[in-house]
């Protein structure tokens, strides 16, 4: 059940809109691949910075794993999932930048 829950809930904000430009709006969900996973992520503006969520599953798996920051201007986090022996990761970087919530593919390094 609660499977079904978490894959609906990964439909409905992949559905919910995409921003343009690597731009993410409040409440608007932008997907992310990191190659065996993908999800979704979204931001809220609360007192303390901005309220990121990002939902992750496997498609093998399909057990969701959520991670949250709160980000003041500036500041970013990086989710990357591993591959073989010698290769960069695959790596996607949510960054605040003043009043911007930002998701790019980041740039591997070896």
């Amino acid at each position: 059940m609660t499977r079904y829950f978490a894959m609906a809930a990964l439909v409905a904000f992949t559905f919910g809109g995409h921003a343009t430009a690597g731009e993410l709006k409040p409440m608007a969900a932008r997907s992310i691949d990191l190659g065996t996973m993908s999800g979704v992520a979204y931001y809220t503006v609360e007192p303390a910075g901005f309220h990121v969520v990002a939902t992750l599953a496997a498609a093998e798996s399909g057990a969701p794993v959520r991670f949250e920051a709160v980000l003041a201007s500036g500041q970013a986090i990086k989710l990357s999932t591993p591959r073989e022996v010698g290769m960069p990761p695959i790596m996607v970087e949510i960054s605040r930048v003043a009043d911007q919530v930002v998701i790019e593919q980041a740039a591997a390094i070896n």
